[in-house]
């Protein structure tokens, strides 16, 4: 005779099958829930980005699932190809030159429109952005500008995609860009969470921008509190806000800040088939025509200009000396801020991490050093750099365009003019 349990324990037992069955049953809705989010086939959209910059232009190809997180497209990149050649702003300066910029561009332009699919072109964006040397070309040659941005639009409005607009953008939009790319890049703006939704991650922590270019710098950093100002933009992203401050320095980029060099170095010298270059290797020795210095709206002309002169450098490798005329070209001093940057140009406090890129890692890496964030080591390697001789320099660096100017662009890349310490490097 089977033995009478009481109500209450089979009751409890119902009670722990039916939590048990409910559990089974949530573990199973979420399973089939992320599935469903993952392999839900959302229409993906397609959007081709083309930076010009001073050297050179690359075409980026993006795609993010139709539906958006907040109004914000969750984008990765598909392709990316580097047109051969100069940048747009040596367009129009010789025929045939120009023409095989066109051609250069056109063959990107092929090899980006094969990786869409062919239903997806009438839709897919298409923007160009030139930076700071078409921002350069403009105040030296407007005419000139112009033209090459009207022969752009109307190329790349023939093109079987959405053609939205080809502009020259500001140097704040270029640092704003950079800032954004950054923190995406680093996860610092969405995450994924157990839901397999995207959400904001925790501590909402960013890092700060600094972008070398040829012909500008841009450091741009989020900031607490209600600061505004020419250099303050606001921002929304993924449904939540961001003040960014962001400013670019026309003419401090690696090239043009070269030029500037450049002209100190003749200036200090009396004997133009003879001047001591201490930022060249030792036994570096170029010829290169005045217009090469000249020719751009960063450095003065002298009196006598002659664009055909030609100048005569010889490498000294005199780091100290070299450091010494790099630090010439930042005004410390002019300030009607409470705080500022340098050139007199007002700048918050700086705190946080900091991501350098484009030229700071070209340079670096062509030193040996990409990946540093000791600024100690940085000098150090360096200064024993700029002090090689050039027989030493050009197997180090051979797969630079212009190599000899390295020792110029390394002392260049001493982050204190833009108020950064040991700890901010990354």
């Amino acid at each position: 005779m089977a033995s009478k349990q009481p109500i209450g324990y089979k009751c409890c037992i119902a009670g722990v099958l039916l939590l048990l069955l409910a559990s089974v049953a949530a573990l199973v809705a979420v399973a089939v829930i992320q599935d469903t989010w993952r392999f839900k086939d959302y229409s993906s959209e397609y959007g081709i980005v083309i930076d010009s910059g001073s050297s050179r232009s690359t075409i980026y190809l993006y795609k993010w699932p139709g539906e958006k997180e907040n109004e914000t497209g969750v984008v990765t990149e598909q392709k990316n190809c580097r047109v051969v050649g100069d940048g747009i702003s040596e367009m129009k300066v010789d025929k045939e030159k120009g023409a095989k910029s066109m051609a250069a561009f056109k063959v990107c332009i092929e090899n980006i429109t094969k990786a869409i699919p062919a239903e997806k072109r009438k839709t897919t964006t298409l923007f160009l952005g030139a930076t700071a040397g078409m921002r350069l070309l403009q105040g030296l040659d407007e005419q000139r500008s112009s033209e090459i941005m009207e022969d752009l639009r109307e190329y790349l409005s023939s093109l079987p995609f959405a053609f939205q607009n080809a502009s020259i953008i500001s140097g704040q939009e270029e640092g704003l860009y950079g800032w954004i790319t950054v923190n995406y890049l680093m996860g610092n703006l969405l995450e994924k969470n157990t839901w397999n939704k995207y959400v904001r991650p925790q501590g909402e922590k960013t890092v700060g921008s600094m972008d070398l270019g040829g012909a500008s710098t841009q450091i741009a950093f989020a900031v607490q509190g209600n600061l505004s100002g020419p250099d303050y933009l606001p921002v929304k992203l993924y449904g939540y806000p961001y003040n960014v401050y962001t400013h670019s320095f026309l003419c401090y980029g690696k090239n043009e800040a070269g030029r500037v060099i450049l002209d100190k170095v003749v200036r200090e010298s009396s004997d133009p088939n003879y001047i001591p270059n201490p930022c060249y290797p030792e036994g570096y020795n170029v010829t290169l025509n005045a217009s090469h210095i000249y020719n751009t709206t960063c450095n003065k002309k002298p009196n006598n200009y002659n664009p055909d002169q030609q100048l005569f450098f010889v490498g000294t490798g005199n780091s100290d000396k070299c450091l010494s005329m790099v630090k010439g070209i930042f005004d410390f001093q002019t300030c009607s801020s409470t705080q500022c940057s340098f050139n007199g140009v007002e700048q918050p406090p700086v705190t946080g991490e900091f991501m350098a890129y484009a030229g700071f890692y070209y340079t670096t890496k062509a030193i040996g050093l990409e990946g540093t964030s000791d600024l100690d080591q940085f000098k150090a390697s360096c200064t024993k750099f700029c002090g090689k001789k050039w027989t030493v320099c050009r197997l180090i660096v051979f797969t630079w365009k212009f190599p000899a100017p390295l020792s110029t662009h390394s002392k260049y890349l001493c982050p204190r003019p833009l108020g950064l310490q040991e700890n901010n490097g990354t």
